[in-house]
């Protein structure tokens, strides 16, 4: 494990292996932001954006928190994406979780969960909107990781309702809301390859927030 020292050895010569590669590179990197890409992932230390995928700062804007949810009540998430998409305006909205999120596994258990309690409801109704599937898989491994899967694609669709994507998308076509999966067993990401068009469709029947 590294230690507090060690962090401040590694930055300094991280920071001169990067003005050795470009000595501009700070002074560009403090001038502006111009990120593509809003990734809302898990807080899990294992699962960092930018390393899995294989991006530079100031490739992508970061919100994370535990088991990767967005919700509509949360301050924090909601200003995090109405500053990217007004502000910086992104091309694409990632929700990514990731196989082994302990909050996810920690909402499938019928245990008070003290503080916590409030934050998992949020999975368990991921659960409770799609009890039928869920229960139907016996392996609880194989019901863990759909319940991982689930539980971005709602995130997403809760990403979808909000005014400011749906406005945006509305006039520039774009933002695209995207839901992935990374695999601490191999490293790879995995697409779920959600339709945001006919999500957003959808749910506009009942969250039209356009004005339109």
């Amino acid at each position: 494990m590294i230690t507090y020292e060690e962090i401040f050895k590694n930055n300094k010569k991280w920071a001169e292996e990067k003005i050795g590669g470009n000595p501009a590179f700070f002074d560009s990197l403090a001038a502006n932001q111009n990120p593509d890409y809003l990734y809302i992932g898990c807080s899990d230390s294992r699962v960092t954006a930018e390393e899995v995928m294989g991006a530079a700062p100031g490739e992508i804007f970061v919100h994370r928190n535990i088991a990767n949810v967005v919700a509509t009540i949360d301050l924090n998430a909601i200003s995090v994406i109405s500053y990217a998409v007004q502000y910086l305006d992104v091309k694409h909205i990632i929700v990514c979780g990731h196989y082994g999120c302990g909050g996810v596994k920690a909402a499938m258990q019928q245990s008070d969960m003290g503080i916590l309690n409030p934050w998992l409801r949020n999975i368990r109704d991921v659960y409770r909107l799609h009890v039928e599937e869920l229960n139907a898989i016996k392996n609880l491994e194989e019901r863990y990781d759909r319940l991982v899967e689930l539980n971005v694609q709602e995130q997403c669709i809760n990403v979808s309702k909000l005014a400011v994507v749906q406005k945006a998308y509305l006039k520039k076509q774009y933002p695209s809301v995207h839901g992935w999966v990374f695999d601490m067993r191999n490293g790879m990401l995995k697409d779920l390859k959600l339709d945001f068009k006919r999500i957003l469709s959808e749910i506009q029947k009942i969250y039209d927030l356009t004005d339109e």
